[in-house]
């Protein structure tokens, strides 16, 4: 991996106004921005890391721990929200055991709130892994969940 991040920091000019997209590769590589790779990249530009992890959690964008195998992204979009979205993140909460933003300790799922996924008309909808589950109710969550948990074995 770090040979990796020595890649996108060598094809990409050493200014600041390139730590944006230095930090969408390094995610799009690896997954995630990890303490090490936002420390690299702060010493390669000569950055405090404070000021790397300032940038980064200004944007919902970028993600601090890997997802899971299945990352479940809940819309909360008008038209989701006045659907029933908030009771829709309880129960997948409720059923992993997570809350959004968090990752299973087996790694199969991890949850975060999108602001909006672009499929209204499908409201209340969730995206796994680019596979929409639409007009969801709650007794759905448990469904959904354990038929990506039966994929994973």
């Amino acid at each position: 991996m770090l040979q990796n991040k020595a890649k996108i920091l060598d094809k990409n000019q050493i200014s600041r106004d390139n730590l944006i997209p230095i930090l969408q590769e390094i995610q799009e590589r690896e997954g995630f921005l990890s303490k090490k790779a936002i420390t690299e990249v702060g010493q390669k530009m000569n950055l405090p890391t404070s000021k790397i992890y300032g940038v980064a959690t200004f944007y919902n964008q970028f993600r601090f721990e890997p997802t899971g195998k299945y990352h479940i992204q809940l819309c909360r979009g008008t038209a989701c929200h006045v659907l029933g979205s908030a009771t829709i993140l309880d129960e997948f909460e409720k059923q992993l055991k997570i809350k959004a933003g968090q990752t299973t300790s087996d790694g199969i799922f991890s949850l975060e709130i999108v602001a909006c996924i672009g499929a209204c008309g499908l409201a209340p909808v969730i995206s796994v892994n680019g596979e929409f589950h639409a007009k969801l109710e709650i007794n759905s969550v448990k469904e959904i969940i354990n038929s990506y948990r039966n994929k994973s074995i």
